[in-house]
């Protein structure tokens, strides 16, 4: 499969997709709350090529497509950090202050640019400022929401009855006492109304106890399962420890096609699913008991976007919507030069009851970039073992 056509492509227009949706959201917001948006860029670098609007924002293209952002009135740089005041009330960019914690990429602000503070994004209220800088995740899972939705009514969502057609023999399953025609009620609190709710549940807890509510005959019955550990490895290399009952579905799946609001009802639990089991993942990389191999960069999410679009549009719906989940989740944590960052900097103004100084903040963003730069290239090599290419390089050596 030629390289450009077969992952390069697909993997742009996703990711140019995700991006400008996370970023019209912060842009949408801005402009509702009277801030002035000086910047929509695709991309970081050198322009390629742009427009400037009647509301004079700068519409663009950059060349380096792993990102975007928006850039407001009054900010420094591209991580909307404030700019610094000078006597006169004009921007400081004294490059004595230190470079810009996007990677350099960003075009800095115009010196000498007078800031119009009615305009100016720093000088809004905490809460807007708050609203405008979680528009951005938020529209990525609202974004995730639709496209499931339009999933379910246009192509269907999978069903399977939640019903045992067999049970292996030696499995967590027979260990447990299940039988064939058992109909699972619940699993650990968790309402189940499909098999493929099952086994997101059993998945992602391998060995652990979990307490199942099941129909049998008629009669309500309560049975403690323990998935057995399992490694498989999916079609791009990577190994995943996940939990297995040892149970097959009592019939066939079929696609249900859902009106409008029952699949924008049933698209928003799908998304809140997919959003545990995402922090559910993380949680368990953290805490060691799941390896941090499986973590992805941007090679495998292109390797992921070609597989997927040779796979089909279904396929690639379904991508693009666990992709915006999980943008707008990453973006959420905490991280200085994240939204999640900027939201606990405002936390903290709101608890102060004034902003925290502009040497905590810089010291905060520059954590926070050498975090985000590290985990990038964690994934990275990830992806570059994963594909053996440091094996290849190794055996050129030798």
């Amino acid at each position: 499969m030629d390289f450009l056509t077969g992952y390069l492509i697909p993997f742009l227009v996703v990711l140019t997709i995700l991006v400008f949706v996370h970023e019209l959201g912060h842009y949408w917001v801005a402009r509702r709350n009277g801030v002035r948006v000086e910047v929509f860029s695709i991309g970081f670098g050198p322009e390629i090529f742009g427009w400037t609007d009647r509301a004079e924002t700068r519409w663009k293209i950059s060349w380096i497509p792993l990102g975007g952002y928006v850039r407001f009135h009054g900010d420094e740089d591209a991580i909307s950090r404030p700019a610094r005041a000078g006597g006169d009330g004009t921007r400081d960019t004294d490059p004595d202050d230190g470079p810009a914690n996007d990677g350099g990429t960003a075009a800095p602000a115009a010196t000498g640019n007078a800031i119009d503070h009615s305009v100016a994004f720093h000088d809004k209220r905490l809460g807007q400022r708050a609203a405008i800088v979680a528009a951005g995740p938020l529209a990525n899972f609202f974004f995730a929401i639709f496209l499931l939705a339009a999933l379910f009514v246009v192509a269907g969502q999978p069903y399977t009855a939640p019903e045992i057609g067999d049970v292996r023999p030696d499995s967590a399953a027979a260990a447990a006492g299940l039988q064939p025609g058992d109909r699972f009620l619940e699993i650990d609190g968790s309402k189940i109304e499909r098999f493929e709710e099952i086994q997101q549940i059993v998945r992602l807890h391998p060995e652990e106890a979990l307490v199942a509510v099941l129909s049998r005959d008629g009669e309500r019955i309560e049975a403690t399962l323990r998935p057995r550990m399992t490694e498989v490895t999916d079609r791009f290399g990577t190994v995943h420890r996940i939990g297995l009952l040892g149970v097959t579905s009592n019939g066939t799946t079929e696609l249900v096609h859902r009106n409008p609001l029952e699949a924008t009802w049933l698209a928003a639990k799908e998304t809140v699913s997919l959003t545990s089991m995402t922090l559910t993942a993380v949680g368990q990389i953290i805490a060691g008991s799941r390896t941090a191999e499986e973590l992805g960069g941007p090679i495998r999410i292109a390797q992921m976007s070609g597989q997927m679009a040779q796979t089909g549009w279904i396929s690639v719906i379904y991508f693009m919507a666990l992709l915006s989940i999980n943008l707008g989740l990453i973006n959420l944590f905490p991280v200085p030069m994240l939204d999640g960052g900027h939201l606990l900097f405002y936390g903290i103004e709101a608890l102060r009851g004034r902003p925290l100084g502009q040497r905590a903040q810089e010291y905060g963003f520059r954590i926070g970039f050498a975090l985000v730069l590290s985990l990038m290239l964690f994934a990275t090599w990830n992806d570059l073992v994963q594909l053996r290419v440091v094996e290849f390089v190794k055996a050129l050596m030798t």
